[in-house]
Formats: structure tokens, C-alpha cells, sequence
């Protein structure tokens, strides 16, 4: 996988080593020269999506939101936009060539609520994402805010232009984010996982069996034992990897574990098939009626 792929995996946003374990040094420095990544902090690179972005609102004398915006605020999300996420003001007339080349909403953006003249501020930008976008998306989004301790979103329920009732919709997304997330790939994972009745899972569960610590689990069900891990051989391939993630799913099957390990394409291209197979996973733990799972 190169390194271009690599980061879009990632969310858009990657560190150097998480580059180049999978696509090496090499490719990751072609990119940039090329300038298919670009550099934002120190050891940190994304996609150009957030310079398309600016570029684009300031040509329509806009304002980048959504996905668009998240991109610019260092957010990951589940992938990024195809085209900048640009809104112009209601009643502007935007050329047919320029729709086609640009993802054009037409909606007011208050201007307190924009920063440096063509994005949305970071509390707008969060709570966009949540009205906006489907679930899986929003959570994504959501997840990486919160792990950015430097964001502050105390305001995002303080919104005056806004109904009640989309509080609510961002208040649901919020209830199920967390700042343990390793990326969009478990997001999403978590995502499908909250639609599966009698399936609770908590993200990044640290485990133990009679010979000890036996690692920290992507997600885990701990009433019903079940673990679900997303599972990414692209930046884990060597044989070291591979011998400790053979032994580690050794031992939580023989502690009783049932794990579940779900590829990028599955959790991202077939979130249907996912969601089936984890309610099979939850029918077969609780096929016998006023038993607990088998520890």
C-alpha cells in the first residue's frame, strides 16, 4: 500500500511512523515532493483535502464545512470528501461547471461562526457533522475531536441559530464518542457494533487470562465475551506481529473469548455484512435462555 492509500486509510491524517511502516520511507517522501501529502506538524501528514478546501471558498467567496472543514482542523474521518465541501449563502448562483467540480451547499453560516474568513470554527464544524452526516461518519469525526485535547467544544450546545430538536441529534452522536478510538476503522467498527441489539462494547479493553496480561483489546462486549478487533494487516505484517497476534488470539479463545476480527473492506465497503455477523455472534451467546456465556 503506498503511502498516499496509507493516509487515506488512516483517516487523512497520519504520523510519520504509521507511514511508513506501511508503505516506507521512500514512498512517503515522493509523496510530499509530489505534493499528494502535505506536511502539518511535525511528523504529521494529510491529505491535501483542506487546501483544496480553502482554495474553493475563497474563489465562491465561501465557507468550507463538513468533512471539508474537519480536514482543516487536523480531524480523521471515515474518508475523505471527493470534492472540497463548500457553502454559499441562499439565492447564489453557482455555475453548472463549478457544482461539478465542487460539493456546493447552499446554507447561511452565521459569521461568528467562521474562522479566518472560509471555514467554520471547530464547534460549528462538530456540530455540522452530526446534523449532517450519517452516523458512522459523524462518529468518526466526533471520536478524533475528542482525542484533540487542544479543541475545546464546551460551546457546541450553546448554538442559538439552531433547533432543539438537532440538538438532539448531536447529543446522540456525542453520547457514543469517545477519545480512546485508534482511528476511523474502529469508529466505524463501533458504529455498526451500537446498532446490534443486546451487543454493549466498550473500545480499547485491557485483558487478562490465568498467565497474565494478554493485551488491549480494539473493542469488547465483556458480558457476553465477545471481542471484536479491526483488524489491520497493512501496518502490522511483520512475523514478530504476526507471531504475537496468533498467541494473543490463542489465549483469549482458550480463556472463552469469541473474537471477531473484521477487515478495512468489511467494516467500510460492507457495513451490512458486518452488522449480520455480529448478530450472529450475539445469537450464538445467547442461545440458551437465563444462561450467562461460557467464561
Amino acid at each position: 500500500m503506498d503511502a498516499v492509500e496509507t493516509v487515506r486509510r488512516l483517516g487523512g491524517v497520519a504520523g510519520r511512523r504509521e507511514v511508513e511502516a506501511s508503505a516506507g520511507r521512500a514512498d512517503l517522501e515522493r509523496a510530499i515532493h509530489a505534493g499528494t501529502l502535505v506536511r502539518v506538524t511535525r511528523g504529521r501528514y494529510a491529505l491535501p483535502t483542506a487546501d483544496e478546501a480553502r482554495s474553493a471558498a475563497l474563489r465562491l467567496t465561501g465557507t468550507a464545512v463538513l468533512l471539508s472543514a474537519a480536514a482543516h482542523w487536523g480531524w480523521r474521518t471515515k474518508r475523505p470528501p471527493e470534492r472540497p465541501q463548500v457553502a454559499v449563502p441562499r439565492g447564489r448562483r453557482v455555475a453548472r461547471a463549478v457544482q461539478d467540480e465542487l460539493d456546493v451547499r447552499w446554507r447561511t453560516v452565521p459569521r461568528q461562526h467562521v474562522v479566518d474568513g472560509w471555514v467554520t470554527s471547530p464547534v460549528r464544524t462538530l456540530h455540522d457533522c452530526c446534523v449532517l452526516l450519517p452516523f458512522d461518519e459523524a462518529l468518526c469525526v466526533v471520536d478524533s475531536a475528542l482525542s484533540d485535547h487542544h479543541t475545546d467544544l464546551r460551546g457546541l450546545h450553546d448554538l442559538t441559530d439552531v433547533p432543539p430538536r438537532l440538538h438532539r441529534r448531536v447529543a446522540h452522536v456525542l453520547g457514543h464518542g469517545t477519545d480512546l478510538s485508534s482511528g476511523p476503522f474502529e469508529s466505524v467498527v463501533r458504529a455498526v457494533a451500537l446498532g446490534v441489539p443486546g451487543l454493549t462494547v466498550r473500545p480499547q479493553v485491557r485483558i487478562a487470562d490465568p498467565e497474565g496480561f494478554v493485551g488491549v483489546v480494539d473493542l469488547a462486549d465483556e458480558r457476553l465475551r465477545i471481542v471484536i478487533e479491526a483488524d489491520s494487516h497493512a501496518f502490522h505484517s511483520g512475523p514478530a506481529d504476526f507471531a504475537r497476534d496468533c498467541e494473543r488470539y490463542s489465549r483469549l479463545t482458550a480463556d472463552g473469548w469469541l473474537v471477531i476480527r473484521v477487515s478495512w473492506r468489511m467494516a467500510m465497503e460492507e457495513p451490512d455484512r458486518l452488522h449480520r455477523l455480529l448478530t450472529r455472534a450475539v445469537e450464538q451467546r445467547t442461545r440458551c435462555p437465563g444462561c450467562s456465556p461460557c467464561p
